[in-house]
């Protein structure tokens, strides 16, 4: 049987964070980030395993005090210890595809976003776990640069992405978009791409990953980033985005059920640059969907209309405007890991 790649629904075992700590990117705004992955923490492990990759010793007991005092589960959780450059695991962390039977872990080669900053270390960083027994399903490395936030599939064959990000030049410029399909259906097991041409956040360093955009929600539901502002610099590509998933089809030959997300309002650094605040950058873990929410006017329609999404989970906000000050959010700085790869 061939191994397909599985959705974000499957079953989990854990889920992976890597800490922010003082030589990262986050160290001006270190307890405003350590406040956010607290609460993401706390959410995972009253659920599943919460994996905590954090620099030594010590930085692991100054983590599990800040999680004690939030009442966390200390049953559910798991700390290791490597070298990173920063915490964005969504993106070096371990893809997952399954036979039905047996798990493999695919280890893409991760060079900071098309070479845009360090990440010698941060793509080291599942060698580094599953060298210290991690992981029961083997890891493969595959070589290709990919990120887990530029992929999405509905678990039937189908796979969402981005020209602009897997195209890039950056990133594997060997490889056109014939290739591109030829490598992602044999090491992921998928059967057709859909791309998207459009789609775009200000502030953005991923060149439109779409797990910022749009994602699926079951094998037959898409929610999507919808700007309904005529004067909102995205407004006119974010709607020719919701004409191609409109055009999309599933296996059968159906169009995806879609289920436009609210916009919220713009959101800026000090320097004035754009933040890209994105509600489709949420995560599903077992019994439950972990929204991000930027103290915006929208955050409860937000929950509401993923509520809907998901009538069986729990959906629980959690504030991440601290994390979108770096240029990402809560799906960005977690990696799901499904039952059976711990």
């Amino acid at each position: 049987m061939t191994f397909r790649l599985l959705p974000e629904w499957a079953p989990q075992c854990g889920v992976m964070l890597t800490w922010p700590a003082p030589h990262t990117d986050w160290l001006d705004i270190l307890d405003e980030a350590e406040s956010s992955y607290t609460e993401i923490a706390c959410a995972i492990a009253r659920r599943e395993t919460c994996i905590i990759t954090c620099v030594d010793a010590a930085h692991r007991d100054l983590i599990l005090a800040r999680l004690r005092l939030r009442g966390v589960n200390e049953a559910n959780l798991r700390f290791v210890h490597a070298r990173y450059d920063d915490t964005w695991v969504r993106d070096y962390g371990p893809i997952t595809v399954s036979d039905g039977k047996s798990l493999q872990l695919r280890d893409f080669g991760f060079n900071g976003w098309g070479q845009k900053f360090s990440a010698v270390n941060d793509d080291a960083v599942t060698r580094t776990l599953a060298g210290q027994g991690l992981f029961r399903a083997p890891v493969s490395s595959i070589d290709l640069f990919l990120e887990g936030g530029s992929i999405e599939t509905d678990g039937r064959g189908s796979l969402l992405t981005t020209s602009a990000c897997l195209l890039s030049k950056f990133r594997n410029p060997q490889l056109d978009r014939a290739a591109t399909e030829r490598e992602l259906k044999k090491v992921l097991g998928v059967e057709r791409i859909l791309w998207l041409e459009h789609g775009h956040l200000a502030g953005d360093d991923t060149d439109s990953h779409i797990d910022t955009l749009a994602r699926f929600c079951d094998e037959r539901t898409i929610c999507y980033v919808a700007c309904d502002d005529r004067d909102d610099e995205h407004y006119d590509d974010l709607a020719a985005m919701e004409d191609e998933l409109r055009a999309l089809r599933d296996a059968d030959g159906k169009p995806y059920e879609l289920v436009p997300l609210p916009w919220p309002a713009g959101k800026y650094a000090d320097d004035g640059h754009r933040l890209p605040a994105s509600y489709a950058n949420f995560l599903i873990i077992n019994g439950a969907v972990l929204v991000p929410t930027y103290r915006d006017n929208a955050d409860p329609e937000v929950l509401a209309t993923l509520a809907r999404c998901f009538p069986r989970h729990d959906v629980i906000g959690i504030d991440c405007l601290p994390l979108i000050k770096q240029h990402g959010s809560l799906h960005c700085v977690t990696m799901q890991l499904p039952a059976g790869v711990l």
